[in-house]
């Protein structure tokens, strides 16, 4: 599946690894998002989610950035609007993109190959993993505008990095380059300049290679035991469900035997 090279948002999968490369495509504007983008990024995800043949997902931007957040020719558009409207035109559209990103089982990386300001940035903390590049720098930017994060960057943040990290970030708008977003937990590996696509990629392969249903079910474990409302009962007992499953599954029991077949 491929999209024509004139669209907001490209999508290609890796027909030998089953790994998906969704990249955003406004170069010319940092791959800040309009409307456009944002509809077309939420249908490549829907997509995604429904295509049991994809084993990964990496997430970029064309270009020198990943996500500038959101275009101002297209926010003064939407500031015409009354509060109600501007509320479900943040519903309808921008939220949906966490939304669909909560529902894809399959590990999501974020190839953070150069700015990622504001809404920009938490479209990468929405990711599993990310991989950013050493030259590119990241900001959680609403505050130079008095604005406060629409899209669940508020929410991601202090999950990653920690509460008190998050507020001083979140309040000063301050800028954060490779080295400091690896100390603090932000992010899992910095790429060497101008090679986070290839770095993120190279792991994402590295996953694909994995049980495709053990990977899902892992991701459901911990996503859904750090949602606050579970349990270790009610997690232990979704966990013996899902090792029970995967026990059943062809890629388990190959690796069994070829465990076995080593000790002998």
């Amino acid at each position: 599946m491929d999209t024509k090279s004139e669209s907001t948002v490209l999508f290609h999968i890796e027909l030998e690894t089953g790994v998906g490369v969704l990249t955003l495509n406004r170069p010319d504007r940092f791959n800040a998002f309009n409307l456009e983008l944002i509809d077309a990024w939420r249908e490549v995800l829907e997509q995604v989610a429904g295509n049991g043949d994809i084993r990964a997902l990496v997430l970029t931007g064309a270009g020198k950035a990943f996500c500038a957040g959101g275009d101002i020719d297209d926010l003064e558009s939407f500031l015409t609007g009354n509060a109600l409207r501007r509320k479900n035109h943040l519903w309808d559209h921008i939220q949906q993109i966490p939304l669909l990103l909560e529902r894809i089982d399959i590990p999501v990386i974020a190839a953070i190959n150069g700015t990622a300001r504001g809404a920009g940035l938490d479209m990468a903390l929405m990711c599993d993993l990310r991989v950013m590049d050493a030259e590119a720098m990241v900001a959680e930017s609403y505050i130079a505008m008095g604005l406060v994060p629409g899209d669940g960057g508020a929410w991601f943040l202090p999950r990653l990095i920690g509460l008190p990290r998050a507020l001083e970030l979140l309040w000063t708008g301050e800028a954060v380059n490779a080295e400091t977003a690896l100390q603090i937990g932000m992010i899992n590996h910095i790429a060497p300049a101008g090679t986070a696509l290839q770095v993120a990629l190279e792991l994402a392969r590295r996953i694909a290679k994995q049980p495709n249903q053990a990977i899902r079910m892992m991701k459901r474990l911990v996503y859904q035991g750090l949602g606050g409302g579970m349990s270790l009962r009610a997690h232990l007992d979704q966990a013996s469900s899902h090792m029970s499953v995967v026990e059943d599954l062809p890629e388990f029991k190959e690796r069994l035997q070829t465990f076995r077949n080593r000790k002998r």
